[in-house]
């Protein structure tokens, strides 16, 4: 979906350019949401940069696939946005939940 549009709107020379940063966005707002922790500021940059590296490899495997199957891509960025949304609700209910026993 994400990518037919972005295919469509702004051509296959434009789809590392758009899709590369949303991808990482969204991958690093779920891993705020969800797993990270405390961390000093050295270690939070070496964590960003494995998760960019990360995405970097997915993307790859991402295009790999489209190509392999015929230009059905994997979900990416519908996955990471629906993680995101998720990971969101979560955090939401969990902060009222905490602040009703606190209160």
């Amino acid at each position: 979906m994400v990518y037919n549009f972005i295919l469509e709107n702004f051509g296959i020379e434009n789809m590392f350019n758009i899709l590369y940063p949303v991808n990482l966005v969204l991958a690093a707002i779920a891993y705020k949401l969800g797993f990270a922790k405390k961390l000093p500021l050295l270690k939070s940059i070496i964590v960003y940069i494995l998760l960019a590296v990360g995405i970097f490899v997915l993307y790859l495997l991402f295009i790999m696939w489209s190509v392999a199957t015929g230009g059905k891509p994997l979900p990416l960025t519908e996955s990471l946005l629906i993680i995101c949304i998720v990971l969101a609700i979560y955090r939401t209910r969990l902060y009222f939940q905490r602040k009703t026993k606190s209160a």
